[in-house]
């Protein structure tokens, strides 16, 4: 059965520019890497009210959904709040998170770090293995810390638990079109993509990249390794009858 996976990135420091986003790019390699893709991502800033409504959304649509970010201890952390208010559950302090956290921090552990282990009814726990404070996922909704050298491991493990077979296996097939321009391809694109409605086409135009000096279109193929292959060939074969010249570089 097909599942979708959404990508929610919480933080105002990422809306105010202060701070960079890593885990998009993350979280949709590591997925594209078990087979899986990202259907959307949404950003969003330490308010309550709206991570209530945005989560209110996402439980509804049955989606696969990695959250970073707002599940610390800190007045700006709103995440498992706005998760239980969303679903409906109460925050309840969790004994195996709350027993994690006191074996790690001792008496320092309290007042405040704590409460890093007040999640909705019903979570379970998505080890950390840095510092033991542990993320949590309710249904197929899994909440991580912002911290990449955290999240990152706790994903994946939550992907290896979780969804391990659920992929196919993907390959993605590119080459370039130097001096080609969308506009003069878009019927012929529109043939090819409809007579190959079960892969992923991308077209992006460049003025000039690493990829290639010059104005050029980078093609992109991606779905099982055969089709793949075989779609490609054939849309560079009817390129090149229109007298494009295909090129490969390393790597693609």
């Amino acid at each position: 059965m097909s599942k979708l996976f959404g990508a929610v990135i919480v933080g105002d420091e990422i809306l105010s520019g202060r701070r960079a986003d890593k885990h998009l790019a993350f979280i949709a390699q590591t997925l594209n890497e078990h087979g899986l893709t990202l259907a959307w991502a949404r950003y969003i800033g330490d308010d309550l009210a709206a991570q209530r409504a945005l989560y209110r959304d996402t439980l509804a649509s049955g989606a696969c959904v990695f959250s970073f970010g707002g599940i610390g201890a800190t007045p700006d952390d709103h995440t498992r709040l706005a998760a239980a208010q969303a679903a409906g559950l109460e925050l309840l302090q969790h004994p195996e998170a709350t027993a994690l956290i006191e074996a790690r921090f001792g008496a320092s552990a309290y007042p405040h770090r704590v409460k890093m282990a007040q999640l909705p009814a019903g979570s379970t726990l998505i080890p950390n293995p840095v510092n033991q404070v542990a993320g949590f996922s309710l249904g197929q909704h899994h909440f991580l810390p912002g911290f990449p050298e955290m999240a990152w491991p706790m994903a994946r493990w939550v992907l290896d638990q979780h969804y391990a077979g659920l992929g196919e296996v993907r390959q993605t097939v590119s080459f370039i079109v130097p001096d080609a321009k969308e506009g003069d391809l878009i019927s012929l694109m529109e043939s090819f993509v409809a007579a190959h409605p079960t892969l992923a086409f991308s077209c992006l135009p460049s003025y000039g990249n690493a990829r290639h000096a010059g104005p050029h279109i980078e093609f992109s193929l991606s779905g099982p390794p055969a089709a793949a292959e075989a779609a490609s060939a054939t849309w560079a074969a009817t390129l090149a009858a229109a007298g494009y010249t295909i090129l490969r570089p390393a790597g693609s």
